[in-house]
């Protein structure tokens, strides 16, 4: 499919032993939704089907990269020229997502540290022991860290697929497909999808840059003056080209991205909300309690309540 001005471009990389239906199912599920989203005067998806041969430079940059599942076992570990393209796609601020082993692939990229990710059940020991510095929940069906969205079980591509709709078409459209399809959304976690979506497509690498060292650091103690040396920018040049691309003030968005993270804590774990503040980034509970309650518009116990997803 070729790429227009206006089209979204997505990629789902047809890696070595990859599984062939979930990639042509995708790929279906995608167009659908986009014929619905240009018909009432929408953006489209423009999808291509990525090999090995597809990544030599100059590579296309994508909006989203889909690692889909396979049925042969294979993980990446020697994959290295393809590793090397996820995370150039990745750097220049591709979402990066994968569907059940699907994430070894990202997790051999170095994508995955310090991330919590999901995958299928079966593969959780084995992904913990071989990747032991991420967060692995693999009791979740999705989990959406901002730029990188992991799922677990073969047939999740329909549930990552729906995410990619919602996320970039909107949910009337992702709603018009799913009835269309006849897949049930009600027992899915749309309910977790982040609201905080800062753009990573402005153009800035070291404002992405920053961006992404931010997801993995946002708990420690950050600075005008930390984000500004990260960037080997003086504050006043910092100040200006973050606003620029992200447009938000640095203090806003760290405050914004911890929400973020405290929502995920809330959804998918039984941490007392204390530790969650902590974990954050907040060393004053009361100060979590109060900023969490002014950005989502009700406290932490409340929306642990209405939103924890249940262990399977």
């Amino acid at each position: 499919m070729s790429t227009s001005d206006t089209s979204i471009a997505l990629a789902i990389v047809a890696y070595p032993g990859v599984q062939m239906s979930a990639v042509l199912g995708l790929a279906d599920l995608l167009s659908i939704a986009s014929d619905y989203s240009v018909k009432n005067g929408g953006r489209g998806f423009s999808v291509d089907e990525i090999t090995k041969a597809d990544m030599t430079p100059p590579s296309q940059q994508y909006s989203a990269v889909i690692l889909p599942p396979n049925l042969t076992g294979a993980k990446g570990k020697e994959e290295t020229d393809i590793h090397k393209w996820l995370c150039d796609q990745h750097t220049a601020g591709s979402i990066m997502c994968s569907v059940c082993g699907g994430a070894f692939w990202l997790g051999y990229s170095g994508l995955l540290n310090r991330r919590p990710v999901t995958t299928h059940w079966l593969l959780d020991d084995e992904f913990q022991t071989t990747f032991p510095e991420t967060q692995m929940h693999a009791e979740h069906l999705l989990i959406d860290d901002n730029d990188i969205v992991t799922t677990g079980g073969l047939m999740a591509w329909l549930d990552l697929g729906l995410f990619i709709i919602n996320r970039f078409l909107g949910p009337e459209v992702m709603t018009q497909t799913a009835r269309h399809l006849l897949i049930d959304t009600g027992g899915r976690e749309q309910r977790n999808y982040r609201s905080f979506r800062p753009p990573l497509t402005h153009g800035d690498p070291d404002i992405l840059n920053l961006q992404h060292w931010l997801e993995k650091n946002s708990a420690n103690e950050i600075t005008i003056k930390v984000m500004a040396e990260q960037t080997n920018f003086s504050e006043r040049t910092f100040l200006r080209r973050f606003k620029a691309a992200t447009g938000f003030t640095p203090n806003t968005y760290v405050q914004n991205l911890r929400i973020e993270k405290a929502r995920g804590l809330l959804e998918r774990t039984r941490i007392a909300i204390t530790d969650i503040g902590w974990k954050v980034g907040y060393q004053d509970a009361s100060a979590f309690s109060r900023v969490f309650k002014s950005t989502t518009g009700i406290g932490a116990g409340e929306y642990r309540k209405r939103f924890k997803v249940e262990r399977i």
